[in-house]
């Protein structure tokens, strides 16, 4: 009777497309708070780091049916759920970008077009939680939570933070949907610690 080695996760690694997700997010973000670029650009600059999620949720995926075969699935649902509310966000974005600028459309139809956007993020909120329900290792769990509470005393503190700079006229105003941003980019602060203290990053 022969063993069989595990199969080494092959592709590149998960952390790679989320590195070049923050370090583009900072990018803008900077420039936006240098008043280089004005806050319509940059959000539309935000488009194209977002969809690096897919290959990041995809490639994680991969090394975790490699090391821990048939508990995959999970995460595969997670993709599925971020993907398609990802793709409902650019969709919306650009829907709404496009017809505030070539139309002048009624305030119903401004209201119900800015709405969609916000809930496409509420709805890549709600599969983060439905990830933390649905995952049966608890220690895996344990780390996706940690990485929640990271991220949401991450992107509160610098609202509070940034909004008594603002009151202050020390800094510009920032809309309010940059705080969502923050607090992704908390779930990397949130992984980092997790990596540091138990060795894993997460399943975020």
């Amino acid at each position: 009777m022969t063993n069989t080695a595990p199969t080494p996760p092959q592709g590149k690694s998960p952390f790679l497309y989320v590195g070049i997700m923050f370090a583009a997010i900072g990018t803008v973000i900077a420039l936006a708070a240098t008043d280089a670029i004005n806050g319509p650009t940059a959000l539309i600059l935000m488009i194209a780091p977002l969809w690096l999620v897919i290959p990041a949720v995809k490639a994680a995926n991969r090394r975790a049916e490699a090391s821990c075969a048939g508990k995959g699935e999970v995460n595969r649902r997670y993709l599925r759920r971020v993907a398609m509310f990802t793709s409902f966000y650019l969709a919306t974005l650009a829907l709404m970008k496009f017809i505030n600028k070539d139309f002048d459309p009624a305030i119903e139809l401004r209201t119900f077009l800015a709405l969609l956007p916000g809930l496409a993020i509420a709805g890549i909120f709600w599969s983060i939680g439905r990830l933390i329900v649905e995952q049966t290792d608890e220690f895996i769990r344990m780390l996706t939570i940690r990485q929640s509470l990271w991220a949401t005393g991450f992107a509160l503190s610098a609202a509070s933070v940034w909004g008594f700079l603002e009151q202050a006229d020390i800094v510009i105003h920032l809309d309010a949907y940059w705080w969502a941003v923050w607090w992704f980019f908390g779930l990397g602060v949130g992984a980092v610690i997790n990596r540091i203290q138990y060795g894993t990053w997460g399943a975020v």
